[in-house]
């Protein structure tokens, strides 16, 4: 084996790994991963030396990197089981368990994992396993030996693959701005490496052809670059350079804004929770006789025990139901830690009693969770956190089950005084709040910004009425025994549009009445913590807050009307729903939206209308009507004239940016291939173009060969041409040979028509040729290179200055057409 293929291998595989580690790092961002890849290239360098040592075959390599895997496993890859000997055997069996397990978990778990449980072993892997046999493939002599960019590529990809779902920010350099600058970086030094070392060893391996060649014909040969050699490096160079700049400019321009898509990205409980139901849809259900006074969980502590357990955080509203899976951020593992940020440090307890479900009871910003119990593997393997929505989600199994138990750290952030707030401004997004709502909301709006929003949410608590319930039996339900002095009034479920714009309705009317003017009692919408934490929500959007509805409970609160969990037991009547909102420095701030229950709504208005059960997505609007046309009517317009709309284009800029990717993308992959084909059929018009049907039968053979030699046939240059035709065996090779012999030994009595027929001959052949092999030789034969090569491979010189020349013959005096 030659040391300069050894060295340009190494030098490939070592490159290859630099830009690997680099893509990766973003995925664990941690001192062990560099340790990890120092160590195991360092591995796959002595194995591979050992081997080649002792030219030691296949399995026997084998054995050595499993060895190397089980040696470095522990210290490297799962560094917490260092602790005693026990922990070690286990450190193996759960690095055997992550080269099966780990790479679902690491698309899974919230980046960076750091050195989380055995999250690092997929690492070890494609660096130990892919530095050995990338270095081995390098260092072949056959073709096998072009795997090992395959190789170097998939450990670059390994990064790209399980990273992050967002790019590097934007780089500016002067007026120009890089898009994803670090991801651009890896991709052209990945590719510009592989390249580097294919156009590295193909010339190698062409001047060692060269050299066998001069040994066994006995020709001297030249080893400066001839015109045609810097011509075709030329050639080579401008392509890449070309695919580059394309590449690096085009496609992150095209792509900017889109979603970057990598296997986390179709990872995590999203279908879980698309399938789950709204937790405020079943809000209502929780007041039931058979789940009021049902233990749902129990959070216990010290007394550093938060104010407030979350069970999901709603921030999608479509018109008819608020539900989860908006713009705050994804659900993902959690790795040991999180970054909760700055507050007041709580632990705590959670114990799963009758909740059920997927929706995990969670406190403050979580910054750790530890199972125990039965299921605590399972459980582990399912939680998945939500950090910007503050919530967390269990999908093992059928949800959570009685007798789960988890231990929360968490940080519980200040809470700013609502009248403070500043907002945010913009557009907040979302549907448009009903018209009786922004009625309400410019009649009784004072200032602007949070004091505006925390003046009509006391407006409204006062004038609502807290109501779970269309109707109820003779018996009191559980929910109305804990109201002492309670007056029962009846009220719809539903948190829609619809519900809500009747809602506002009601209290307008009762404000516009006479008889509240004198009673001084405007008390008159009834609801409870479903319509109005949704009204709160819809409120705020209309001053300018982003906000979002929570569904959870109380531990602890300073208003005596508001329901608590007594003892940390949170029962199903002490399940509450409160808006969010978020100022303008970035932080959600509670807001809590249950109406008063001790002055009861006046019959005077109540009782002029029954509750309605509305199912509308929409406020119902009334519309006019235009009578059609009287058929005598002569004046009758085109529609299509007073069509003011316009034709929408929308989606058309989305198709064009993602068909010009695609399109660049097959440009910059197969432009090479066309590029072939393309200069093959520009040589062979111009072969069949020559006006002198000597030159065109001449050209026409040229053509016979280089189809041979592109379909793995030899065409040795000593050959004469009916040898040639011979060794090629085709039907009509023979027939091909004396007619140019015929031609160039006898070209007066060539004519144009027999150029002709000799061309028809010479397709015939081209496709019989071709149709000898399978579709993919055939395929392999149109971008074949080798018909190129050959005209300019050395051949002896009519000059004295020649490159080569044939020892024991005579320079030609005269320059020949060649017959090869």
């Amino acid at each position: 084996m030659k040391v300069s293929r050894m060295l340009g291998g190494a030098l490939y595989v070592a490159a290859t790994v630099l830009v690997a580690a680099v893509a990766a790092w973003p995925i664990y961002a941690s001192v062990s991963f560099i340790i990890m890849v120092v160590a195991a290239t360092l591995a796959a360098a002595a194995i591979v030396a050992v081997a080649s040592w002792r030219r030691w075959g296949g399995w026997s390599i084998v054995g050595l990197v499993a060895a190397a895997f089980v040696v470095l496993a522990v210290p490297v890859a799962v560094p917490s089981r260092l602790a005693s000997p026990l922990d070690v055997v286990r450190g193996i069996g759960e690095a055997f368990t992550g080269a099966i397990f780990g790479w679902k978990d690491l698309v899974t778990v919230d980046l960076p994992v750091g050195a989380y449980r055995n999250l690092l072993v997929p690492a070890l892997i494609v660096f130990l396993v892919g530095a050995v046999a990338a270095v081995l493939l390098s260092w072949r002599e056959d073709r096998w030996a072009n795997a090992a960019v395959a190789v170097g590529l998939g450990m670059v990809s390994f990064g790209l693959f399980f990273g992050r779902t967002s790019v590097s920010a934007p780089l500016a350099l002067g007026p120009l701005t890089l898009p994803a600058p670090v991801e651009t970086v890896v991709g052209v030094c990945g590719l510009g490496a592989a390249l580097v070392w294919l156009a590295w060893r193909t010339r190698e391996e062409r001047v060692q052809a060269l050299g066998r060649a001069a040994t066994m014909s006995g020709v001297r040969m030249s080893r400066r670059p001839s015109r045609a050699d810097r011509r075709r490096t030329a050639l080579g160079a401008a392509m890449v350079a070309v695919a580059l700049v394309a590449a690096v400019a085009v496609v992150p321009w095209a792509a900017r804004g889109a979603d970057r898509a990598v296997l986390r990205s179709a990872a995590g409980p999203e279908p879980d929770i698309a399938a789950a139901v709204s937790p405020l849809t079943q809000y209502r259900s929780l007041f039931t006789d058979d789940r009021a006074d049902e233990v749902l969980f129990t959070v216990t502590g010290d007394a550093s025990l938060p104010d407030r357990v979350r069970l999901a955080t709603l921030d999608t509203y479509d018109g008819e139901i608020f539900r989860p899976g908006g713009d705050d951020g994804r659900f993902v593992r959690v790795p040991s830690t999180l970054a909760a940020g700055e507050g007041r440090e709580v632990e705590a307890e959670v114990q799963i009693g009758a909740l059920g479900g997927i929706w995990l009871p969670t406190v403050g910003q979580l910054s750790g969770v530890d199972f125990t119990g039965q299921r605590a593997a399972a459980l582990a393997d399912s939680f998945y956190y939500n950090a910007e929505a503050a919530a967390g989600v269990q999908t093992a199994g059928n949800g959570l089950e009685p007798g789960d138990v988890y231990d929360l750290r968490a940080v519980e952030p200040p809470v700013a005084e609502l009248a403070s707030l500043t907002a945010p401004g913009g557009d907040v997004g979302g549907v448009q709040a009903p018209d009786n709502l922004r009625s309400w909301v410019e009649e009784h709006a004072s200032g602007t910004g949070g004091a505006a929003l925390d003046g009509l949410v006391r407006l409204l608590r006062e004038r609502g009425f807290l109501s779970h319930a269309l109707t109820i039996g003779e018996e009191p339900p559980v929910w109305v025994a804990s109201l002492p002095d309670y007056t029962f009034q009846p009220s719809a479920s539903g948190h829609s549009l619809a519900r809500i714009d009747t809602l506002f309705e009601r209290l307008l009317e009762r404000e516009n009445d006479p008889r509240a003017q004198a009673s001084g009692n405007y008390v008159a919408a009834i609801g409870d913590d479903e319509q109005f934490s949704v009204a709160v929500a819809l409120i705020a959007r209309e001053l300018g807050f982003p906000s979002r509805v929570v569904v959870g409970a109380r531990l602890s609160s300073a208003d005596t009307t508001l329901a608590t969990c007594q003892d940390g037991a949170c029962r199903g009547e002490d399940i509450s729903a409160w808006a969010e909102v978020r100022s303008s420095d970035g932080d959600w701030v509670p807001v809590d939206v249950s109406p008063q229950w001790t002055q009861s709504p006046s019959l005077e208005v109540t009782e002029q209308r029954d509750p309605e059960n509305v199912t509308d997505v929409r406020p119902d609007t009334v519309e006019e009507v235009v009578p059609p046309q009287p058929l005598q009517d002569d004046t009758a317009r085109d529609d299509d004239d007073d069509d003011s709309s316009g034709l929408d284009l929308a989606w058309l800029w989305p198709v064009l940016r993602i068909a010009g990717i695609v399109l660049l993308a097959l440009a910059v992959v197969l432009g090479p291939f066309i590029a072939i084909v393309g200069a093959k059929a520009v040589r062979r018009r111009g072969r069949r173009g020559v006006e002198d049907p000597v030159e065109r039968i001449a050209g026409g053979w040229d053509e016979y060969i280089d189809a041979g030699v592109d379909t793995g046939r030899t065409a040795p240059r000593e050959f004469t041409r009916s040898e040639l035709a011979a060794a090629y065996g085709t039907r009509d090779g023979d027939v091909l040979a004396r007619t140019a012999d015929r031609a160039v030994f006898a070209s007066e009595t060539t004519t144009p028509d027999d150029a002709a027929e000799f061309w028809r001959i010479v397709d015939d052949e081209r496709r019989s040729m071709a149709r000898e092999r399978g579709i993919w030789r055939r395929l392999a034969a149109a971008v074949s290179l080798r018909s190129f090569v050959r005209l300019l491979a050395p051949r002896v010189s009519r000059s004295g200055s020649s490159r080569t020349l044939e020892r024991g013959k005579r320079r030609p005096t005269s320059g020949g057409r060649t017959t090869s």
